[in-house]
C-alpha cells in the first residue's frame, strides 16, 4: 500500500472507531457485565464518603420532603434579560422542597436589566451574586463557591428548561455511594416561532446521550451535560483555571477523588435549537478549546496504568473526537495527492467536494426557512469538524478566552416546543 492509501486508511480508521468501534465496544462490556451479574463496576471510593450519600439513600427510599437533601441551583449569567424571567418561574416550578433549595443567580457582570429583573424574585427565595467587573463563567462559578449552601450543586443554564421532576431525579442518583457526579439528559428540540435549525445537532445530541448512556453501565461517563448536571459539594467546591470548563472538570476532579460520573436519563433538560450557525460555531469553538485546555489539565488521567477503563474511555471518547478533523485533513491531502494516479481517489475527492458544497449552502440558508434534511448532515459535520480545528490553534496560541458570550437561544412563552 502507497504512503497515501496508509494515510486515508489511517484516517478512516480513526473516525470509524472514534463513532462506531467504540460504542459497539461499549455494548459488548455491558452486555458482558450483565451477563456476570455484576454492577456498574466502578469500584469502592473514598471512605469519608458513606456519610456523606446517607440523605440520598434516604431520599431514593421515602419520598417525602424531609428526605431530600439541601441543594444550590446555580445559573451563571451574562445580558439574559430576555429570557431570565422565565427561567426563574421554570426553576421557582420544579419538584424540590423549596426550604431545602437555594436558588443562585450568578451575573458576570451583566450590562442590561437582568440583575434587577433577578432582584424582582428576592422575595421568592432567588439570590443574585454579581461580580464588579465581567471575567468570564468560569470564574464567576469560582467567585460564587463561598456562597453555595447546598450539599448538591445543581448546575444549569438561562438558555434551556428543566422538566419538573429532573432534579430529584439527579439528587436521588447520589444514593449510589460511587457517584460524585450525575448528568441530565439533553433533548436538543427546535425553538422560536418558526420552530427551525439545524436538525444534524439534533441527531448529533441523540447519539451522544446513547454513548453515555452505554458509558454509565460500563463504569461512568467521562464528559457531563453542561446544560444540566449535579455535583455533590466535595467535588464541585474547587476552583479552576478561568480557560477551562467546570462541568468536564468536574468528572476529572470526581474520578481523582475517586468517585464516577453517570447519566440520568430520565433527568431530562430541553435544549433549543439555535437557527444561527454562525453564533453556533462560535460556540462550538470556544467550548472545544476549554474542553481541550481542561484534558491538557488533567492529561494525567489517560494514563491506563493508573485509571485503567477510565482512561481508555476518555482518550476514546474526548481525544478521538478531537483528533479527528486532523485525520481529515491528513486524508484530503493524501486524496488529493493520489488523485493524479488513482481513480478511487478522485471520486473520494469528488464526494468530499460535493458534501463541503452541501455545507456551503447549508451554511448560507436563511435563517427564517427550513433546511432541507440533505443539507443538515453535511453542514453540522463540517461546523464541528473546522470548528474543532480552529479550537486547537487557540489552544495552540494560548487564546483560550474565559469571557463568553451565551448562546442566545429563542424561548417561546411556553417553553421549547
Amino acid at each position: 500500500m502507497s504512503a497515501a492509501g496508509i494515510v486515508i486508511a489511517a484516517a478512516i480508521a480513526l473516525a470509524a472507531y472514534t463513532y462506531v468501534g467504540y460504542p459497539l465496544i461499549l455494548l459488548a462490556l455491558a452486555w458482558a457485565r450483565r451477563s456476570r451479574g455484576g454492577g456498574t463496576g466502578a469500584g469502592t471510593g473514598p471512605e469519608s464518603r458513606g456519610d456523606a450519600c446517607s440523605w440520598a439513600q434516604v431520599a431514593a427510599d421515602d419520598d417525602s420532603d424531609g428526605a431530600w437533601p439541601p441543594i444550590t441551583i446555580t445559573v451563571p449569567v451574562y445580558n439574559e434579560a430576555a429570557q431570565i424571567r422565565d427561567t426563574l418561574e421554570s426553576l421557582l416550578a420544579i419538584d424540590y422542597p423549596p426550604d431545602r433549595r437555594q436558588i443562585l443567580i450568578v451575573s458576570d457582570a451583566s450590562t442590561d436589566d437582568t440583575d434587577r429583573i433577578v432582584m424582582e424574585f428576592a422575595g421568592r427565595g432567588v439570590e443574585l451574586f454579581r461580580l464588579p467587573e465581567r471575567r468570564g463563567k468560569t470564574a464567576a462559578e469560582n467567585a460564587a463557591i463561598p456562597r453555595l449552601t447546598g450539599e448538591i450543586i445543581v448546575n444549569t443554564d438561562a438558555s434551556i428548561r428543566v422538566r419538573p421532576d429532573a432534579v430529584k431525579r439527579l439528587v436521588a442518583a447520589f444514593a449510589d455511594p460511587t457517584v460524585g457526579v450525575a448528568s441530565g439528559r439533553d433533548i436538543s428540540v427546535g425553538a422560536g416561532p418558526d420552530r427551525h435549525g439545524n436538525a444534524g445537532e439534533s441527531r448529533y445530541v441523540g447519539y451522544e446521550m446513547w454513548v453515555r448512556g452505554l458509558e454509565t453501565r460500563v463504569g461512568g461517563i467521562v464528559g457531563v451535560s453542561g446544560c444540566l448536571y449535579a455535583a455533590h459539594r466535595s467535588v464541585h467546591a474547587i476552583a479552576i483555571p478561568e480557560g477551562a470548563s467546570r462541568d468536564f472538570a468536574a468528572v476529572l476532579h470526581a474520578r481523582r477523588k475517586g468517585f464516577r460520573a453517570v447519566s440520568v436519563d430520565d433527568a431530562v433538560c430541553y435544549v433549543p435549537r439555535t437557527s444561527s450557525h454562525r453564533r453556533e460555531y462560535r460556540r462550538k469553538v470556544r467550548t472545544m478549546a476549554q474542553g481541550l485546555e481542561t484534558l491538557r489539565l488533567g492529561r494525567a488521567l489517560l494514563d491506563p496504568f493508573r485509571f485503567g477503563l477510565f482512561a481508555w474511555m476518555l482518550a476514546s471518547h474526548k481525544l478521538c473526537r478531537w483528533l479527528v478533523p486532523w485525520a481529515a485533513v491528513a486524508a484530503l491531502v493524501a486524496l488529493a495527492a493520489a488523485a493524479s494516479s488513482s481513480p478511487t481517489a478522485r471520486i473520494l475527492l469528488f464526494l468530499a467536494g460535493i458534501a463541503a458544497a452541501a455545507a456551503t449552502v447549508g451554511w448560507n440558508w436563511p435563517e427564517t426557512r427550513p433546511m432541507p434534511r440533505i443539507l443538515a448532515l453535511p453542514l453540522f459535520a463540517c461546523l464541528a469538524n473546522v470548528a474543532a480545528l480552529h479550537a486547537w490553534f487557540r489552544v495552540a496560541a494560548g487564546r483560550v478566552e474565559p469571557a463568553w458570550e451565551p448562546t442566545r437561544r429563542y424561548q417561546s412563552a411556553h417553553g421549547p416546543g
